[in-house]
């Protein structure tokens, strides 16, 4: 959506009735979130304060390893295990 739209937080919001699956990868590139242009604090912010309570998925190619493309989630561990 980013590279079709370029505008993902009201193209989401837009649209928010018909979306039940977020798929996560960062442009350019497709790799892990934190390492192209999009805002990914500012978008999972948004999504929150919006009220998704839909599915997101993760489908990218790591820029380094499989290990160290995981890091990125750390900061939203507890977040996960606190809407659980």
């Amino acid at each position: 959506m980013q590279i079709m739209e370029g505008d993902l937080a009201p193209t989401i919001e837009a649209h928010l009735d018909r979306i039940a699956h977020i798929q996560l990868a960062d442009t350019p590139g497709r790799h892990e979130p934190g390492t192209g242009e999009i805002n990914y604090p500012f978008l999972f912010d948004h999504l929150d304060s919006i009220g998704y309570s839909g599915w997101i998925g993760c489908e990218y190619i790591p820029a380094t390893t499989t290990t160290e493309g995981l890091d990125w989630f750390k900061p939203y561990r507890g977040n996960v295990a606190a809407a659980a």
